[in-house]
This record gives structure tokens, C-alpha cells and sequence, in this order.
């Protein structure tokens, strides 16, 4: 990659070239051995055409096309939304093309291979000592909520590190898949060993009242897992402290102790994505994604609709022809779910994402799976389904952050590594790494922000960065270093709908 100047060439086949700072019509600039004029103004992040491109020509990015030029382009333009368009179109036909897996050493023989982690009874490891509160439907989210604020007060400290509730408005009025994708996604968090203890509360006479819900949840132990359906009792209140002190009693018997990387599941995301994403965060993420894989850990990846257009590069990582095949149905099940509400397959940057420099799908795409890294994909999961297999997962979800950062959760995430060019305070249920894709961001927002990534831009080498990134991971990991969306006490969910309310 070459940074001459104040524009990088991403790939030698690149025809465009990304301005790593604000450029003003009739500057000169050098990228190799060419140099010329910029003919008019382009913001940083944004394409600037290297050579002259004729209409039709395809543009190339990453070494790849990226989409076609609509109008004739001069050396020196801003390649946007105006002269740029995708390539995709419809659902296409696959076929498996595997890649030599990469089984190369990426480094990092001095960094931790432990972290401080909680053994649960069931033999799974989390990395908060909390008690969660899980309401079944939206109709009773500030009991839970009253409950939360009343037990945080009450018990909060001497190991536990917090009680929690999780507002959504579902649970009631849902038929079906709908109504199944909400049971599965609180099911997910019901069992996730971030919580040493989990309160399922229900109202009674929701479609999810849990007499139907307990048996999609599964078998779990009765000291860590309790039920209390408030139409049931006289005062809800008093019924739900006495059952909360029963599990921070409980979660109070585990300390930390140290626990392999390999027992490490983490969540990979990328959201409000800019034209550093592809360049910076998102690659740096992919090489720590590397190292985790190599140490044998679990690393998640999401977003399906954003990786349409550089879907091929994941199948042909498949471990074998079953998972290519798996890839495929991920791939193509929600082009479907597209077409089915008639919605255009590829309608997608969004204008975030077009105001921080992206154009196409094609483009987005591309980078976003950089999260990824270079490592074989081992498994896909569904919607919810909890991670079994160590390596680089697939996980069926959208691009919405909060939606998909939940399902991340729910297969088994103990924390979120999230790249972010436009910046968000969000935060999931588990602790959300935030990683910004520029200097700028992490300068104006450092309380959203954990680690700058623009520092690459800077002469940083992405080794160094990403060996302070997994310590960080393993920090966060052993709560030595709580994310900044645990400080500021951001903690939210949100549930795939696919279907009609009643």
C-alpha cells in the first residue's frame, strides 16, 4: 500500500485512489511515480480516478472491481454516487473454488495466551460476573427495568459486576418464524455465561409466556436460571428481590481464574462504515481475528447483506464443500428475504455511509469482510444458534448494528471488536469494543471510542496496532479494562422481525 502524498493506492490494479485528507481543486498530488492536478474539490476518505476511465469502465479498488464508471472520468475526478454505480444485480450461481487455507504464523508468540475468565458449572466461560433479567414481552420492560435499578443498588459489588435488563418491544403479537426469532434470540441470552445469573420474567398471558419459552431455552441449571411470571404474584416486586438475591448469592461463589484464548468468542462488526473502514479498522480487526484463530479461539462475523458482492472470497475460504454450500444458503436465503418484501437486493450504502465516502455494495462489501480476516471459514450458524465450532463462524444476521451485534451475543460473543468511521454510542448486551477508522472520530468523540485506528494512516504498522488491540481484547476479557460502553452504561438489544404484529 502506498501512502505517498495525501493520497493511497490501495492495490497496483487500483484505478482510484483514496484521499487521506480534505482535497481543493488544484492541488497537485503524487501517488508512485504520477503525478497531477486534482480538478476538483474531494473530502477525505472519498475517491479521487488515478487514470482517465471511459464510460462503462469498471472501477477497481482493493485490486477489484468495485462498479462502473456511468460517464466519462478524468484523471484528478471525485469518483462518487454521481458517476459511480454497482455491478450486482439479482441472485447468481456459485460454485466452489477452494483456496489454500492459511495456515501461515501471524506473529504474537509474546502476547497472552490467557485471560481471567468466570468457569461456570456448565463448563462454559464468561467474562462478566452479572445477573441479567430477561423479560419475555415488551409489555412489562419497566418492571424489569424497576427490578434492575432496585437489585444494582442492592447487590452490585463483591464480585458481581452488575444486574441488568434488556428493553424490547416483542414477545406478544408475533405468529410463526417472527415469533420463533424472538424466543431463539432471548433463549441465546438466557444461556450466555457472561450472566452467572439469570432472572426469566413474564407477564402470562403473552404468545411467549414462558411455559412455552422454557422448553426453546433448554435444559439449564435451576441455581442459575429462575422464573417468575409477575400476573402470577401479589407484588412482583418483592417476589422478583427475593428470587434476585437468590442468584447474586450464587453468582457470589465464582472468582476468576485463568482460562485459555482458545475459550475466547468474539464478535466481529463494523457500523456508520467510511472510507478508512476498508483501509484501517476493519483490516486491523481481520489481523487480530487471525490471531485469535491461530490461538484457537472463536471469531464471529455477521452482516449478510453486507458482504453481497464479495461473497465468492468467504465460499472459496470454506473449510470444505458442505460449508461452501452453507455460505451459499446464507448468501442466497437473504437475497430472498429481499425479494419476498420486494425490496431492492442491493439498495445499500446507506447515506452514512455515501457521506463517509462509499458508493457501492461492491465497495462496502469489500471491506467489511475484511473483519474477517485471511482465515479458513469453519462453520455458519443461523439466526441465534450458538457458536460449536472454533475458527471464523458465519453468522446469519443483518447490517443493523444493534440487531446484529445481539445476534453476535446470542451465538455466543463474550464481546464485540466494532469498527466505526461515523461514530455511535451504542453499546450491546456484552462489552462493544469500539474502533474508530479515523483520528478525527476518536478526537471528537473519545468517550465513544476504546482505540484509533486512523493511527495506521500516521506510519503505525498494523502489527504493532494489532498486537495493542488483542491485549486490549484480553483486558476487556479479564476486566481490567471495561469497554466505553460499559462506563457510560450503554447496554441494549434488539430482535430480528420478519413477519405481521396482531
Amino acid at each position: 500500500m502506498s501512502t505517498e502524498n495525501e493520497v493511497v493506492k490501495l492495490h497496483a490494479n487500483d484505478n482510484v485512489g483514496i484521499a487521506l485528507r480534505a482535497l481543493r481543486a488544484g492541488k497537485a498530488v503524487r501517488v508512485g511515480e504520477a503525478e497531477f492536478i486534482v480538478l476538483e474539490d474531494i473530502p477525505a476518505g472519498h475517491k479521487i480516478s488515478l487514470t482517465d476511465i471511459q464510460q462503462g469502465g469498471g472501477i477497481f479498488k482493493y485490486g477489484v472491481p468495485i462498479g462502473q464508471a456511468v460517464v466519462r472520468i478524468q484523471r484528478g475526478q471525485w469518483v462518487h454516487s454521481h458517476n459511480l454505480q454497482t455491478n450486482l444485480s439479482g441472485k447468481l450461481e456459485y460454485q466452489y473454488q477452494p483456496e489454500k487455507p492459511l495456515v501461515a504464523d501471524m506473529g504474537g508468540h509474546n502476547l497472552p495466551k490467557y485471560f481471567a475468565g468466570y468457569v461456570r458449572e456448565s463448563g462454559e466461560v464468561g467474562i462478566r460476573n452479572e445477573i441479567w433479567i430477561i423479560n419475555t414481552v415488551g409489555c412489562i420492560n419497566k418492571t424489569a427495568e424497576k427490578l434492575a435499578e432496585m437489585a444494582n443498588a442492592r447487590f452490585t459489588g463483591n464480585g458481581i459486576d452488575g444486574v441488568f435488563h434488556f428493553s424490547h418491544p416483542y414477545g406478544c403479537s408475533q405468529l410463526g418464524d417472527d415469533l420463533h426469532y424472538t424466543q431463539k434470540l432471548l433463549a441465546g441470552l438466557v444461556r450466555h455465561p457472561n450472566a452467572a445469573g439469570v432472572l426469566v420474567l413474564g407477564l402470562g398471558c403473552e404468545n411467549n409466556r414462558i411455559s412455552d419459552f422454557a422448553p426453546v431455552i433448554g435444559e439449564v441449571l435451576d441455581q442459575r436460571v429462575k422464573f417468575l411470571t409477575v400476573q402470577g404474584v401479589q407484588n412482583e416486586f418483592t417476589a422478583g428481590m427475593e428470587i434476585l438475591a437468590e442468584l447474586a448469592a450464587y453468582a457470589k461463589t465464582f472468582q476468576r481464574t485463568p482460562v485459555p484464548i482458545s475459550r475466547l468468542k468474539i464478535g466481529l462488526k463494523c457500523g456508520g462504515s467510511d472510507g478508512f473502514s476498508g483501509i484501517t479498522a476493519n483490516p486491523l480487526v481481520g489481523n487480530v481475528s487471525d490471531l485469535l484463530v491461530q490461538q484457537g479461539a472463536t471469531t464471529l462475523l455477521t452482516e449478510v447483506p453486507e458482504m453481497f458482492g464479495a461473497e465468492t472470497i468467504l465460499m472459496n475460504r470454506a473449510k470444505d464443500g458442505e460449508t461452501f454450500q452453507k455460505v451459499v444458503n446464507l448468501i442466497n436465503d437473504f437475497k430472498d428475504y429481499y425479494s419476498r418484501h420486494e425490496q431492492v437486493i442491493y439498495d445499500n450504502p446507506s447515506p452514512g455511509n455515501k457521506d463517509g465516502g462509499i458508493t457501492t455494495l461492491e465497495e462496502k462489501s469489500l471491506g467489511c469482510i475484511q473483519k474477517g480476516g485471511t482465515s479458513p471459514v469453519m462453520d455458519v450458524l443461523s439466526y441465534a444458534e450458538k457458536s460449536v465450532q472454533n475458527g471464523l463462524n458465519l453468522v446469519q444476521a443483518p447490517g443493523n448494528d444493534m440487531v446484529s451485534v445481539t445476534a453476535l451475543a446470542a451465538a455466543g460473543a463474550h464481546l464485540v471488536l466494532f469498527t466505526t468511521g461515523r461514530g455511535t454510542p451504542m453499546g450491546g448486551v456484552v462489552p462493544t469494543v469500539k474502533v474508530s477508522t479515523n483520528t478525527a472520530l476518536c478526537e471528537k468523540k473519545p468517550h465513544w471510542i476504546d482505540l484509533d485506528a486512523g493511527r495506521l494512516l500516521s506510519g503505525l504498522s498494523i502489527e504493532t496496532m494489532a498486537n495493542e488491540l488483542y491485549q486490549l481484547t484480553v483486558n476487556v476479557a479479564s476486566g481490567k479494562t471495561t469497554a466505553q460502553n460499559e462506563n457510560n452504561g450503554f447496554r441494549e438489544i434488539a430482535i430480528f422481525k420478519d413477519g405481521v404484529t396482531l
